[in-house]
C-alpha cells in the first residue's frame, strides 16, 4: 500500500505535466518571427494546429475510415484535405507547394493513423513557414479571386477560415464516434 501512493502521485503528476505541455497559448506566449496582423494569423493556425493534432491522436486507428454517410469526407479524408489547404493555398502568398506534394491526391492518399499525423504536422510547419516568410509589405497587395480581387491579407483570412470550418467538422465527427475534444478536459487557462 505505502509503495502503490507515490506510484499514483508519479503517474498523476506526469500525466498532468503532459496535458499542459500540450496547450498552446499563442496570444499568452508570442509567436516568434512574426509581428503585426501576421502574428494574430500565426496564432490561430498554431491553435489549429495544436486541436487538430491532439484530435488525430485521440481518435483510434480504426475509425480513421468512418464517415457519418455516404456522400461525406472519411476523418482521414478531413484531415488530409485540411493538410492539402496548408500546403495549397499558401502558394497564394508566395510560398509554393513543396515538390513531391500532389495536393490533388493527397486527401485520399493513406488512411494510416501516423501517416495522417505525420501529413498534418508536416503541413502546418509549411503553413507557418509561409506566414513567417511574408513579408509586411504584402498585405495590401492584391490578386484575381473568384472573378474579383482580394488582398494577400483577405487570403490569409480566407485559410484561417476554411481551415476552422473543417476542425469544426472534424470535431462533430469525433463526438459522433464518442470522442471528446482532448482540449475539453485541458486544465483551466491561467492568464
Amino acid at each position: 500500500m505505502l509503495r502503490t501512493l507515490p506510484t499514483l502521485c508519479f503517474i498523476l503528476i506526469t500525466t498532468t505535466a503532459l496535458r499542459v505541455s500540450a496547450q498552446v497559448y499563442p496570444y499568452r506566449d508570442g509567436t516568434p518571427g512574426v509581428t503585426g496582423y501576421r502574428s494574430e494569423v500565426m496564432a490561430e493556425v498554431m491553435i489549429q494546429e495544436s486541436e487538430f493534432v491532439r484530435l488525430a491522436e485521440a481518435i483510434p486507428a480504426d475509425k480513421y475510415t468512418w464517415r457519418p454517410s455516404a456522400d461525406v469526407r472519411t476523418i482521414a479524408e478531413v484531415f488530409l484535405h485540411a493538410s492539402a489547404a496548408n500546403y495549397n493555398l499558401y502558394k497564394l502568398v508566395g510560398t509554393p507547394t513543396p515538390a513531391g506534394v500532389d495536393t490533388k491526391t493527397l486527401e485520399q492518399s493513406t488512411t494510416d493513423k501516423a501517416k495522417i499525423i505525420a501529413t498534418l504536422k508536416a503541413s502546418y510547419a509549411h503553413a507557418k513557414a509561409a506566414i513567417r516568410a511574408m513579408p509586411d509589405s504584402d498585405l495590401e497587395k492584391t490578386l484575381d479571386w473568384n472573378g474579383g480581387k482580394i488582398t494577400e491579407r483577405g487570403v490569409l483570412l480566407y485559410i484561417v477560415q476554411h481551415i476552422a470550418q473543417h476542425l469544426g467538422q472534424q470535431i462533430a465527427y469525433a463526438r459522433s464516434i464518442g470522442v471528446a475534444p482532448p482540449w475539453t478536459t485541458d486544465p483551466p487557462r491561467k492568464n
